[in-house]
């Protein structure tokens, strides 16, 4: 299958790195080369990271031949051991789009999307921990707790219950099992208002691939690696991404600490960059893409 992603917010994020051929640029989420593609017509160096091997093998295609491009198969959490590897010293941009890609959702093997038959797997990297993993040797509670934790799901703790229930009669292998299992642990009213797998499916998903923890420590990282001046562009796709960047750019942006009380600042703490504000797609970009409905792209300056 060839690895197709339609790039969400494209020309925004691409406008939003303030590209020029002085700059180093890492695309953190290269995938099938959207976003890396325009990047590299601009920058000095472009350094395409991404875990999947599938991304790796199309980016190596597409991208592999340009002089400015590195390409890197790697977690983008690791960008300080990325760039010194490199013998790059500081970057001046850092482009994420977050989550699973469309290639990922519209390829039945992976086992991401709901509206496909496939093996339980959402590994993003083809390694480590599955989604088959999870649903079958978690326990209960931990199940209630990662679907209502991650997928901000009502009905988790019912959910969790039937998986477990089901699973002591045979393992559960798919992901229409799985599906199966949740609608019929949900009131019909509840299943009318969007599809009852897609929040248990996300919860999973963030699970598997650790990707707030990932996404947490790539924040402080790349903020060490940026250069003055230079700026963190990411596109989010719910709620719980989306607050984590959020609240690291207010904190990167907040000055004095200080009590209110306090006459004076004592504390010495000081902006360490600037917010631009926050884009979401355009009526015409969802009428294309409906995918696009929950992004958002936010972008950090660093002083």
């Amino acid at each position: 299958m060839e690895f197709v992603h339609k790039s969400v917010l494209f020309d925004e994020s691409i406008k939003a790195l303030n590209l020029d051929n002085t700059k180093i640029i890492v695309d953190g989420t290269a995938g099938g080369g959207g976003h890396s593609g325009e990047i590299a017509k601009y920058a000095k160096q472009l350094i395409a990271v991404d875990q999947d091997p599938d991304a790796i093998s199309v980016l190596n295609k597409r991208l592999g031949g340009r002089d400015n491009v590195i390409i890197v198969n790697d977690n983008f959490s690791n960008i300080k051991s990325i760039i010194k590897n490199l013998d790059v010293e500081q970057i001046d941009g850092l482009l994420l789009d977050l989550g699973v890609s469309s290639y990922q959702l519209d390829n039945g093997e992976r086992g991401f999307s709901f509206h496909k038959d496939a093996p339980l797997d959402m590994r993003m990297s083809k390694s480590g921990l599955s989604a088959k993993d999870v649903v079958n040797n978690y326990s209960e509670q931990e199940l209630a707790d990662i679907i209502f934790k991650y997928g901000e799901e009502k009905f988790s703790r019912r959910i969790a219950a039937n998986i477990v229930k089901a699973r002591a009669e045979n393992p559960i292998e798919t992901t229409f099992e799985l599906v199966d299992i949740i609608k019929a642990s949900m009131p019909q009213k509840a299943m009318r208002e969007s599809h009852p797998a897609r929040r248990t499916f996300q919860a999973i998903r963030i699970e598997v691939n650790g990707e707030l923890d990932v996404l947490k420590k790539a924040l402080d990282d790349a903020f060490d690696c940026l250069n003055h001046g230079g700026r963190i562009a990411i596109i989010t796709f719910h709620s719980l991404e989306d607050r984590i960047v959020k609240e690291k750019f207010n904190d990167w942006t907040r000055g004095c600490i200080c009590p209110k009380e306090f006459p004076v600042c004592v504390c010495g703490n000081k902006p360490k960059g600037k917010v631009l504000k926050p884009i979401s797609p355009s009526k015409q970009e969802l009428e294309i893409n409906p995918r696009a409905r929950s992004s958002r792209l936010r972008v950090f300056e660093k002083y």
